[in-house]
């Protein structure tokens, strides 16, 4: 039998105290628990300690929901009512411990990347869109919801040992207490340091970019090629997308990782906590600021910008941080207190029209 589908506890799967005292809330002492491993448009696949199976939300589910956050997630540990020994139904989903979410794309909403997990593991690679800045990000994201970050510097088999000397360099520099892993499924380096770091029953979830190695560091992991995989472009050095949904796979020591898709935008959401942590620094230098309602960017006396002309705090740490404070503002802002934004602003152009139009005149 495939490791993936043999009979185990639901204590592997994550199945927490503090999953246990939300079921015992729920009246309906028939429903059983399960975890969505799993989700292809609206048809979620669950694991219960026997067996996987296909599963629906119910009609009262979907009627009662108003965002996309109150749809299952993978990782989530939902009620179900078995229907057969292929199918169920989800009747509740149970109270999330952590969730990792980001804006959706063009929309004002969230949408949950993953839920129930103890740690992100942030996947670049040299030579794709490897950035500290995006690190950055991606640690907001997670730090938002009590996640732990980790680096994890994949296809080092791809630059000379000078240049990845640099990159490790300039990563520790930059963040000093963050855990790195330099991995290559290609020559198999870092491979079992990372596997061994994985513990039974916790959730790890990757994430990056496409065509940074995720999936095949999965496949590397678990032993098996579970997750299609491409071959880099010889001429770009890029991947293509190829993992399309989330999806959660069990190790053979008993940790339990999630794929995602690779994202382009990673849109910042009710980020703020996240945002002061990655920043901590900044917020130490907020402190000594003249003015306590201080914006950083031009107040006489600002204890931040005086760290920046000094060299003290590094200027493109200060600009990014500037950037996600006012895109996390700007995407946490409600639709009404964006309309009523946008509404001054057009009568603060309508105005200076006219003003303009008399000037001339």
């Amino acid at each position: 039998m495939n490791k993936q589908n043999k009979e185990i506890k639901l204590e592997d799967l994550g199945y927490s105290d503090f999953f246990k005292n939300n079921q015992l809330s729920v009246e309906d002492a028939s429903l059983t628990p399960a975890r969505i491993i799993a989700e292809h448009r609206g048809l979620y696949v669950l694991k219960n300690e026997t067996s996987e199976l296909s599963a629906k939300i119910t009609g009262k589910m979907m009627f009662a929901a108003s965002a996309r956050e109150d749809y299952p997630a993978v990782g989530d540990w939902v009620l179900v009512r078995i229907l057969d020994e292929k199918q169920a139904l989800i009747c509740e989903i149970l109270p999330r411990k952590t969730v990792l979410k980001r804006k959706s794309a063009g929309k004002s909403e969230a949408q949950i990347i993953a839920s129930n997990i103890g740690m992100a593991f942030i996947v670049q690679a040299p030579g794709r869109d490897y950035s500290l800045n995006r690190f950055e990000r991606y640690f907001a994201l997670a730090e938002s919801s009590n996640i732990k970050p980790t680096i994890v510097l994949n296809k080092t088999d791809l630059i000379s040992e000078e240049d990845l000397e640099y990159k490790i360099s300039e990563i520790k520099d930059r963040f000093k207490n963050i855990n790195l892993y330099l991995t290559s499924t290609v020559s198999g380096k870092g491979i079992a340091e990372l596997k061994k770091d994985i513990k039974k029953g916790l959730t790890y979830c990757f994430l990056g970019s496409s065509g940074v190695g995720k999936s095949s560091i999965i496949n590397a992991l678990v032993g098996e090629n579970l997750i299609k995989t491409e071959e880099i472009s010889s001429h770009s050095n890029r991947g293509k997308h190829v993992t399309t949904h989330r999806q959660l796979f069990i190790l053979e020591n008993g940790g339990l990782l999630i794929d995602t898709p690779g994202m382009r935008e990673i849109g910042l959401l009710d980020s703020n906590i996240g945002i002061k942590s990655v920043f901590s620094e900044i917020q130490d230098l907020s402190k000594k600021c003249k003015y306590s309602d201080c914006t950083h960017m031009h107040e006489p006396g600002c204890a931040v910008l005086g760290a920046v002309s000094t060299g003290e705090l590094e200027k493109e740490k200060y600009d990014n941080y500037m950037r996600l404070v006012k895109e996390n503002d700007f995407n946490t802002m409600t639709k009404l207190e964006k309309r009523e934004k946008d509404r001054k602003f057009g009568k603060f152009i309508k105005t200076t029209k006219k003003q303009l139009k008399k000037y001339k005149n």
